[in-house]
Parts: structure tokens; C-alpha cells; sequence
């Protein structure tokens, strides 16, 4: 009796092709030719993604400024960096500083003085 209606897969028969094969390079096995074309691929695509995400260029003008301000306080050693401050605020045994930022931690640290 024959099945109506099913389909079945075929049986894949023909030979390997090199791309499935792996490349010895002096005794060592390294990855497939397919393996490699897919890093590639990833790679690529990971790039063209960061590339045109660009988060920081579509952030307002007024922001970005504030942003650039701030960096170069802490370049000049005007303000603190996160880090500092966090650290200050761990000798303060602050609560809850690890879910702060920068400004919450100067807060805090001004009240815990």
C-alpha cells in the first residue's frame, strides 16, 4: 500500500565535497572551509551592525555636548570618574551604589560626609 500524501526526504548520496572536509596544516586539524566562511560571515555582519548603529551620533546635540564636558573634566581631573566614586562610596559603606551613577554617587557621598 503506498503512503498518500507523505513525503519523504532524500537520501543524500553524493560525495562529500572539500568544504565539509577538514584542512590538516602539518598534522594539526583546524576548522572546515565552511566553518571559516561562516566566522567570516558573522564577523561581517557584526561589524556592518556596530557600524550602523552609532548610538552615540543619534543622541540630541545638547547631550552629546553635555557628554563631552564631562569626559573632559575628568580628563583635567576636575571631577571624578564612576569608578572613584564608587570606590569612595564602598569606604562610605553606601547601599545600593553599584545601581547608582555618577550623579547619584556625588549625591550620595555628599550626604554620607
Amino acid at each position: 500500500m503506498a503512503a498518500i500524501g507523505r513525503r519523504v526526504a532524500p537520501v543524500r548520496r553524493e560525495p562529500r565535497t572539500c568544504e565539509d572536509q577538514p584542512i590538516a596544516n602539518e598534522g594539526v586539524d583546524v576548522a572546515t572551509q565552511k566553518q571559516r566562511t561562516a566566522a567570516k560571515r558573522n564577523v561581517k555582519k557584526a561589524q556592518s551592525a556596530a557600524s550602523s548603529k552609532r548610538t552615540l551620533a543619534k543622541l540630541p546635540a545638547k547631550t552629546r555636548t553635555a557628554l563631552g564636558k564631562e569626559a573632559n573634566k575628568v580628563r583635567r581631573g576636575e571631577a571624578k570618574t564612576r569608578k572613584e566614586l564608587e570606590e569612595q562610596a564602598r569606604r562610605l559603606q553606601i547601599a545600593g551604589r553599584s545601581k547608582m551613577g555618577k550623579d547619584e554617587l556625588r549625591r550620595a557621598i555628599a550626604r554620607a560626609r
